[in-house]
């Protein structure tokens, strides 16, 4: 799958023609083979009352009408070959647009989320890769009824210069008295998607936090604000359906009074007898034809000025580029290296668990961030500057996991095993080591059993612990962990501690938190104060030498004391 071509609309539908050039060639075929199926009719039966039924010739009707028929035949089937193909090649734009989405949130990563809501990129994933597909439909019905816009003032200009001059020129009048229209109606989609997108984003905000708002008090709150939403939503939904229905009321009536025009025209034409009771028929018929082409043409551009909305958003996404904060040169250390961060004076010895405490949590995830690579910094990796390693390199040796990482939707084998590729003999320890195994055995089928989307239908801390298993058994060279354990019972984060300890014992680990029970388990323990290094040691000898932090990591134990 090639990069897509995010220069502009045009150029985006040509890489997606190019995806499946066959399909649409195809599609073309049966559009313009299923248009010249309907042109032929209308010119049967004016041969079949002109030389069967005025000239009382029998065999010359049977001829014409079988021939009819066998039109019918061969338009059914054209008909089904066509919309089957167009099916075929709107589905397949519409999950080439999907995996685009998909691929570029991955290699964009965190700079995305910063600059789009996610319910955008929910309902991009959703409902503009569909009406970006069906743009496509122009390769098919629309060909062929371009084709009948050219073809059918041919054939009438051999019947009546007349008629075919009024099909040429009603025919862009039509075009014009639409115009005004479906750009109004375009105007309307862009303000009402710009308003679904927001509220989407709300909507899961609130669902991922209800326990939270429960908890916290702010559920009236938040409620009140989608139901302030709602309403704008409703509004500009009402006012893009007042602009849609003038659009297809509109749209509707054009074509009818165009037919009408043609018709009156050749019924003159015949009363004067400057053509023929057949050839009367055979304009009626074109001119009956000829309201496919033309609402076939109102139907695509329709969909391109809904298309166009959803193409300007998704080109809006596709164009976000990563960071990036050097050229990607310098090569990686060939093992293990050491992690230092001037700007706090952190460090990060080979093979040590580190213990990261700040009384501003902020802070210390700041200094995560930079360690992790997220951010562009003057943190080293073994001598070298991060900043210049290949960003690929460095997201595969060093993992950075915190409370705000998604969980995927599927089994919890598969939230917790992301590339699939573990036996249960390696998934298990992890589970263990995340005290994940009590949910394991609480599901009805285990690992097997379904998770939703950032597991909705878990508590807090089992999506906590679920968050440290898939890291876990991710075993990066280096393990950053924030607040890992701040939504679990004391007991639970105890067992964590002992057997993360255990598990990434020579390991190089970074854990940001306040918890006693974390820091006692650490091979070191950094006090951060505004964000710089104010002193280190194990956790004995901090809780011995220094006040601050004594007060930070001990203030539960504090107050359990003075109760």
């Amino acid at each position: 799958m090639s990069d897509p071509d995010t220069r502009g609309p045009v150029r985006y539908l040509w890489w997606l023609t190019r995806a499946q050039p066959g399909r649409v060639a195809l599609g073309s075929f049966w559009g313009i083979v299923w248009t010249f199926s309907l042109l032929a009719p209308p010119y049967l039966i004016s041969r079949a009352v002109d030389e069967g039924l005025r000239a009382g010739d029998r065999a010359a009707l049977l001829w014409w009408t079988g021939a009819f028929t066998g039109v019918l035949v061969v338009t059914a089937i054209t008909s089904i070959m066509r919309h089957r193909t167009m099916t075929m090649v709107r589905t397949h734009a519409s999950l080439h647009t999907t995996r685009a989405l998909a691929r570029h949130a991955v290699r964009v990563g965190a700079p995305l989320s910063r600059r789009t809501s996610s319910g955008d990129l929910s309902v991009a994933q959703s409902l503009d890769a569909g009406r970006i597909g069906q743009i496509l439909t122009l390769f098919g019905p629309g060909v062929g009824s371009v084709v009948a816009c050219v073809v059918v003032p041919v054939i009438l200009w051999g019947f009546s210069p007349l008629v075919a001059l009024v099909v040429i020129v009603g025919l862009p009048l039509t075009a014009a008295v639409l115009a005004p229209f479906l750009r109004r109606m375009h105007t309307r989609q862009n303000e009402h998607r710009e308003r679904e997108g927001a509220l989407t984003t709300l909507a899961g905000d609130i669902v991922g936090g209800l326990r939270v708002l429960c908890g916290i008090g702010g559920k009236e709150r938040f409620a009140r604000r989608y139901r302030e939403g709602s309403g704008e939503l409703v509004g500009t939904g009402y006012r893009l359906g007042s602009a849609t229905s003038w659009f297809e009321e509109i749209s509707g009536c054009a074509p009818v009074v165009f037919t009408a025009v043609i018709t009156w025209v050749a019924a003159r034409l015949a009363v004067a007898g400057e053509i023929t009771v057949g050839e009367t028929v055979a304009v009626y018929g074109y001119a009956a034809v000829l309201i496919v082409p033309v609402f076939s043409l109102v139907e695509t551009a329709t969909d391109a000025s809904r298309g166009q909305v959803s193409l300007t958003r998704v080109l809006r996404l596709l164009r976000v580029e990563p960071e990036r904060f050097g050229d990607g040169s310098a090569p990686a250390p060939e093992g293990p290296g050491e992690l230092v961060d001037p700007e706090s004076g952190v460090r990060v010895p080979v093979g040590s668990m580190v213990a990261l405490v700040s009384a501003d949590p902020a802070v210390a995830a700041e200094v995560a961030d930079r360690l992790g690579g997220y951010v562009d910094s003057s943190v080293t990796w073994d001598g070298v500057p991060l900043r210049d390693v290949d960003r690929a390199v460095v997201r595969r040796r060093i993992l950075v996991s915190d409370n705000d990482a998604h969980l995927f939707a599927g089994s919890l084998r598969e939230v917790v095993d992301v590339h699939g590729d573990r036996e249960e003999a390696e998934i298990g320890p992890a589970l263990r080591t995340a005290a994940v195994t009590d949910v394991v055995e609480a599901l009805p089928n285990g690992l097997d059993s379904p998770v939703e989307a950032q597991g909705r239908d878990l508590s807090g801390g089992q999506r906590q612990r679920v968050r440290l298993a898939r890291a876990v058994l991710a075993d990066p060279e280096v393990l950053i962990l924030v607040e890992p354990t701040s939504a679990v019972d004391a007991h639970t984060e105890a067992t964590i501690a002992g057997r993360l300890w255990a598990e990434r014992r020579g390991a190089t680990t970074v854990i940001v938190g306040t918890s006693p029970l974390v820091a006692d388990r650490a091979d070191r323990v950094v006090l951060l104060v505004e964000g710089r290094v104010a002193a280190e040691g194990s956790h004995g000898e901090l809780v011995a030498d220094r006040a601050d932090y004594r007060a930070l990591v001990l203030r539960g134990a504090d107050e359990e004391d003075t109760r």
